[in-house]
C-alpha cells in the first residue's frame, strides 16, 4: 500500500497539550488545529485518511475526495458523519471507545458533591474575607446532607454508568437505574422504571446516548415528579435535558440543584437561559469538558493510531462501518 496522506482536521479537539506525533508513522500527515466547515473539502480533497471530531463528514464535503478510505473519529459519536454514504461509498469509519469513562465517571461525582456541599459558595465565603471577619470558627449558612444512606439513580447503564454506580455505592449510596432501552443486561443494581426512578433518586445522573428515546427524557413532566432535594448531573449529551424545564425547576426549587456538562448547543449560546442562572448553589456547569483529562485524550489518540494502524494491516478494529 502507497505511503498514506492523512488529513487531521481538528488537532486541538484533543487538547494541545498532548502528543499527536505517534500519527507520522503511518503516513505523511496534515495537522489542522481546527477547520472551519467550509473547508473541509478542500483540505481533505487528496486525502487517504481523515481523522476528525465534529467536521461533517458527508456526500457534500466527500464526494470530491476520491482517494478517503477511512475515516477515524477523535471521539466515540460519529453523529458528525454520513454512516450510510460512506457505506455506499466503501469508507471504514472507526472511533474510539471507553477512552473517557474514568474521567466522565469522576466529574460527575465532582459535580454531585460540589453542588450538594455548595462548593463554589463556602470557597467564595473563605476567599471574600468574610470568614476572616467573623468570630465564630465554622459557618454553614447553606446546608447539605451526606450521601451515604441516600439513593443514586441513573440513566445510561454502560460503562460509564456502571463505573458511576461502583463509586456511588462506594459511598454508601443505593443504587437505582432505568433502561432508556429496555435492553441492559447489567444484574449488578436494581433496576426501575422511569417514575419509580424519577421520584426516588436522592442524586440522578445522565450517561445515555442521544436518540429518539433519550431526547428530552428528563422534561417539565419529569421535574415535577423528582424530589424537592434531588440533584440532577448531567454529562451525556444536553439535548437529553429540555434547557427552559430545567432552567423553570431550578427557578421554582423543583430540585435542590444540577451540575451540567453538557448543553443543547455547544459551545453554549450567549442567550441560554441557564447563564441567567448566577445561583451557583443552584446550578454548577461545566464546558462539555467531563471526558477531557490528559490520561483521557491521551488515549484518544493511541487508539486513534491503533485504529489506523489496523486498517493498514487489514484488520478491522472499533469500525462502525
Amino acid at each position: 500500500m502507497k505511503n498514506m496522506k492523512i488529513v487531521v482536521l481538528d488537532r486541538s479537539s484533543v487538547g494541545m497539550d498532548v502528543s499527536v506525533e505517534e500519527m507520522k508513522r503511518y503516513g505523511d500527515v496534515a495537522f489542522y488545529n481546527s477547520t472551519p466547515n467550509e473547508l473541509v473539502a478542500e483540505r481533505i480533497a487528496d486525502a487517504d485518511i481523515v481523522v476528525a471530531n465534529k467536521n461533517p463528514l458527508r456526500e457534500e464535503t466527500l464526494k470530491d475526495a476520491g482517494n478517503v478510505k477511512l475515516i477515524c473519529q477523535f471521539a466515540t459519536g460519529y453523529d458528525n458523519v454520513d454512516i450510510d454514504y460512506c457505506a455506499g461509498r466503501g469508507i471504514r469509519v472507526a472511533n474510539v471507545r471507553n477512552y473517557s469513562t474514568a474521567a466522565v465517571a469522576q466529574h460527575t461525582i465532582a459535580l454531585a458533591l460540589s453542588v450538594l456541599e455548595n462548593l463554589p459558595y463556602y470557597d467564595h465565603f473563605v476567599k471574600s474575607g468574610a470568614y476572616a471577619a467573623q468570630e465564630r470558627f465554622g459557618h454553614f449558612e447553606k446546608t447539605y446532607y451526606e450521601l451515604e444512606g441516600r439513593t443514586w439513580g441513573i440513566i445510561g447503564m454502560g460503562n460509564i454508568g456502571r463505573s458511576v454506580a461502583k463509586i456511588a455505592s462506594a459511598l454508601g449510596c443505593r443504587v437505582i437505574f432505568y433502561s432508556a432501552s429496555g435492553k441492559s443486561t447489567c444484574t449488578d443494581y436494581e433496576r426501575v422504571d422511569f417514575e419509580t426512578l424519577l421520584k426516588q433518586s436522592d442524586v440522578l445522573s445522565l450517561h445515555c446516548p442521544l436518540s429518539d428515546r433519550t431526547r428530552h427524557i428528563i422534561n417539565a413532566d419529569a421535574f415535577a415528579k423528582m424530589k424537592e432535594s434531588a440533584i440532577l448531573v448531567n454529562v451525556a449529551r444536553g439535548a437529553v435535558v429540555d434547557t427552559q424545564a430545567l432552567a423553570d425547576a431550578l427557578t421554582k426549587r423543583q430540585i435542590r440543584g444540577a451540575g451540567i456538562d453538557v448543553f443543547e448547543k455547544e459551545p453554549m449560546q450567549p442567550e441560554d437561559v441557564l447563564l441567567k442562572l448566577q445561583d451557583t448553589g443552584v446550578l454548577q456547569m461545566t464546558p462539555h469538558m467531563a471526558w477531557a483529562s490528559v490520561e483521557a485524550r491521551t488515549r484518544c489518540v493511541s487508539e486513534t493510531c491503533k485504529n489506523i494502524e489496523a486498517f493498514l494491516e487489514g484488520r478491522e478494529r472499533n469500525l462502525v462501518v
